[in-house]
């Protein structure tokens, strides 16, 4: 499929036209269903109209030369963050299911769960590894600095510089 040098915003309409259908179906592989693969070809384009490289004003040099590349670039981290949410989801769903019935959460409070843990996915996310190992390791799994140091073999003040990298990451992911 020909490809143009230094695509801008006016012309993604035709880059749409000439990759939906393509990316639609690679995502429809990689998810097997039809319905997120539209949703997430949909989400791939919106995200390349609001990119910086598709603006008029900007320069042949800042320019997307690969669409195509580019393209797949986007859909396959909205690909792996879709699934990262439903694995998240499902391990929810599967501790939810164990609880006896009284103890279960109504409907409306199993969606204000769920979102949470999204936007806490989300979050999360956004932090290097090791630090999001230590925020992890330290507010769901409970365990202290000193037993963080000693599992990820690392000293307590790498330990502390992480938890506080993490806590600043979600400060600002929070708005607050």
């Amino acid at each position: 499929m020909p490809t143009s040098p230094g695509l801008t915003g006016h012309n993604v309409a035709a880059l749409y036209s000439e990759h939906h259908r393509w990316l639609q179906s690679w995502i429809k592989r990689k998810l097997g269903n039809a319905f997120d693969a539209a949703d997430l070809a949909q989400d791939t384009f919106t995200r390349m109209l609001t990119h910086p490289a598709f603006q008029p004003e900007h320069t042949d040099a800042e320019k997307v030369r690969e669409p195509r590349a580019y393209i797949l670039t986007i859909a396959y981290r909205l690909v792996i963050n879709h699934q990262r949410r439903q694995s998240l989801e499902q391990a929810y769903l599967a501790a939810l299911a164990i609880l006896p019935e009284p103890m279960a959460p109504s409907p409306e409070h199993q969606l204000i769960i769920r979102q949470t843990l999204q936007e806490i996915d989300a979050m999360l996310s956004g932090i290097a590894p090791k630090a999001r190992a230590v925020f992890v390791m330290s507010q769901v799994e409970g365990l202290s600095y000193d037993e963080i140091a000693a599992q990820l073999e690392l000293s307590s003040r790498t330990v502390k510089r992480y938890m506080a990298q993490a806590m600043a990451e979600c400060i600002v992911a929070t708005g607050e």
